[in-house]
């Protein structure tokens, strides 16, 4: 087996993101890899051709991004203790080009992520980040999914 140098944990800060984060946490310490964490901010949908009275869509940009920032150094300061090397990004784009072009950056040995598991109309329309990341990255991929139990009853 390769050896893991470098993780690239992408975060979409959901539940699905914490607990695909267990995973990356426990291979970064059981490799002693360095940890390198990813948030994409998505390009806001272009309005500017359409009237929409008082809004800036440079200040809406600009709002979103500073959000992220805030969420990626929360999640920082709940989870990054015990790795001292880590280093963390938030970037504007669209996601899963963000997610290659970082881990290729970074010369990722591994890229670590959650994914929602959209099945039917809602793939079809948001599309799986996950997804197109798996299919086109040139390191592996895990994914993360939690299973959910359904009450017995």
């Amino acid at each position: 087996m390769k050896n893991i140098t470098t993780i690239l944990f992408a975060t979409d800060f959901s539940e699905v993101s914490e607990y695909a984060f267990e995973y990356a946490a426990t291979l970064a310490t059981t490799y002693n890899a360095r940890l390198v964490m990813l948030h994409v901010v998505p390009h806001q949908m272009d309005l500017r051709n359409f009237y929409v009275p008082h809004i800036s869509f440079e200040e809406l940009d600009q709002q979103v991004e500073l959000g992220a920032k805030k969420k990626m150094t929360d999640f920082c300061a709940k989870w990054m203790g015990q790795f001292p090397t880590a280093t963390a990004y938030v970037v504007i784009g669209t996601p899963y080009e963000e997610i290659l072009k970082k881990a290729a950056e970074e010369a990722a040995s591994l890229i670590v992520m959650g994914t929602h598991g959209r099945q039917g109309l809602d793939h079809f329309l948001l599309g799986s980040t996950a997804e197109r990341v798996v299919k086109t990255a040139s390191c592996p991929v895990l994914t993360a999914h939690p299973v959910f139990k359904l009450p017995q009853g």
